[in-house]
């Protein structure tokens, strides 16, 4: 037998099996029409990050304000603190015992002797005798007065006000400082030739 009659009857050799699978791969007639971005979306998420720095750098500006503003009244506080303190004292001066007593001897006042009534019933003076004889032994002013560093002598601050004014007025030459003057019309600039 020939090989061509051999071959014959062998059986004919079979394809190999092919597996089936979900999805088969098949040739693309057309390409799939391209999805253009959505113009809008990138315009929100552009104008979303926009708003957020906005508001990032202002809340960052009123912090900032607010810290000046801030240390700005604690200055005032502390200025207003130093003025009330001394308006206390000027006032504890003002209203001590001593200096009601100076104030009431330069008006005349003199301290009270002994106690008199006056009786309505037939208006005769009840007590200690006339007063007009009676002197006071109390002086505020004497060499028995404490000196009070509360009080402050009105004619010595007015003397000093005017002696000083008087000095500033007599003295019109320039002082000389070790700052620098004022630069008021730009930076000076060397002259080249």
């Amino acid at each position: 037998m020939s090989a061509e009659a051999t071959a014959r009857l062998l059986p004919a050799p079979s394809a190999p099996a092919r597996e089936e699978r979900g999805h088969r791969l098949r040739p693309v007639e057309q390409p799939a029409p391209r999805r253009r971005p959505k113009l809008a979306y990138a315009l929100v998420a552009l104008a979303g990050a926009a708003v957020i720095a906005a508001v990032q750098m202002g809340l960052t500006l009123a912090t900032t304000h607010d810290s000046f503003v801030l240390a700005d009244l604690k200055s005032e506080q502390r200025s207003l603190t130093l003025e009330t303190q001394a308006l206390e004292e000027q006032l504890a001066g003002t209203t001590s015992p001593q200096a009601l007593a100076t104030k009431a001897s330069e008006l005349g006042m003199v301290v009270a002797g002994s106690a008199s009534y006056l009786r309505l019933s037939d208006g005769a003076v009840v007590g200690a005798a006339d007063g007009a004889d009676w002197t006071s032994t109390v002086d505020p002013n004497g060499p028995g007065a404490v000196a009070n560093s509360l009080l402050v002598d009105q004619k010595a601050t007015e003397a000093a006000a005017s002696a000083e004014s008087a000095t500033s007025t007599e003295s019109t030459t320039p002082q000389q400082s070790d700052t620098p003057p004022a630069i008021t019309e730009g930076l000076p600039t060397p002259s080249t030739h």
